[in-house]
């Protein structure tokens, strides 16, 4: 296996890493407005991703970074092509972290209502967009030979790529809702177990129209397996979920999401962006990648950091990892 192989390995494990631990803080956040009854409520969903949401998006920088270095010409392309929705997404991440720093800095009702509703928003738009985005990079988009995106912003809104924004919503949703079950205590684990039943069952119809699609289109037997474990997992969440069993379905919600992300790279290999124009202008692993010097280094940094970074954030997760309700809401102090 060539570096350059193994490096578009290493960016679909950091974007599987990101739609896992991001995916339910998106979700914890939709949930804000689709579950919450009152500011209680709402300061413990937000209380459970607290510690956690900022240590998430350091997978997506990582990826981007990653991509810039090993796949220039694959970055270039992708953020030139695909750079309103990657606006878009990057204003709501920003918005976001504002967002959960300053809603209680101040007592008023407004001020904090406002700042929920941003939470909200800018949590709904990426995960949605997400699904747009890498919809249309496996299903191709137009690049010229000058290896160039000379399409327009309506050309990613076709009916493929939508379907893929409304699975990652739904599942991002999903799964946000069994981390919050597995997360809280009283009324709200128990509403939070109900309302994952209702979506699990959208989002395993929309995920199978969807995965079904893009094996007919574009699949392999590897990538079937995929299929196969991405839907077998997702009922087994759902049963889980019955079960009562929190811990087992958020676990099995992740698989869902590593095995569905699994299957789009697989069908994508070896192209990092497929052209609809031509298909000898589409770019692979071979014509986007870095040099091979320039890939060793970032190997040999990466055999380094990595280590590092997941113990850390191992360790953060295991000290936040008791569950917490209203009663552990106290009183703000301003």
């Amino acid at each position: 296996m060539e570096l350059h192989d193994v490096w578009f390995v290493l960016i679909a494990v950091l974007w599987t890493g990101y739609f896992f631990l991001e995916g339910f803080d998106f979700g914890v956040g939709v949930l804000t407005r689709l579950l919450a009854r009152d500011r209680a409520e709402k300061r413990v969903l937000i209380n459970t991703i607290g510690p956690v949401w900022d240590g998430n998006e350091v997978w997506l920088l990582t990826a981007g970074g990653a991509t810039f270095a090993a796949f220039p010409e694959w970055y270039a392309t992708l953020f030139s092509g695909f750079y309103l929705p990657l606006l878009v997404i990057l204003i709501c991440l920003i918005v976001r972290g504002v967002a959960f720093e300053y809603r209680a800095k101040r007592p008023e009702e407004n001020w904090q209502r406002n700042w929920e509703t941003a939470i909200f928003w800018t949590s709904l738009l990426p995960a949605f967009l997400w699904g747009v985005a890498f919809g249309n990079i496996v299903r191709g988009v137009k690049i010229d030979a000058e290896f160039e995106y000379v399409g327009g912003v309506w050309d990613l809104l076709n009916p493929y790529a939508l379907l893929g924004g409304l699975v990652t919503l739904t599942l991002f949703t999903f799964h946000g809702t069994v981390f919050t079950a597995l997360k809280t205590v009283g009324d709200i684990r128990e509403r939070a177990r109900k309302l994952a039943l209702r979506v699990g069952l959208v989002t395993a119809a929309l995920a199978l129209v969807f995965l079904l699609w893009t094996q007919a289109d574009k699949g392999d037997g590897a990538s079937l397996i995929a299929l196969v474990v991405a839907v077998a997992s997702l009922v087994a969440a759902l049963v889980a979920n019955q079960a009562g069993r929190e811990g087992w379905s958020f676990t099995l919600s992740g698989v869902t999401i590593v095995a569905a992300v699994a299957m789009l790279f697989l069908t994508l290999f070896p192209n990092v962006m497929p052209s609809t124009l031509d298909a000898e202008w589409s770019l692979t692993v071979t014509n986007a990648s870095s040099s091979p010097y320039t890939l060793k280094i970032m190997t040999w940094l990466a055999v380094i950091a990595t280590p590092l970074v997941l113990v850390y954030q191992g360790w953060t997760y295991w000290v936040f990892r008791k569950r917490i309700g209203t009663q552990h809401i106290a009183d703000p102090v301003h």
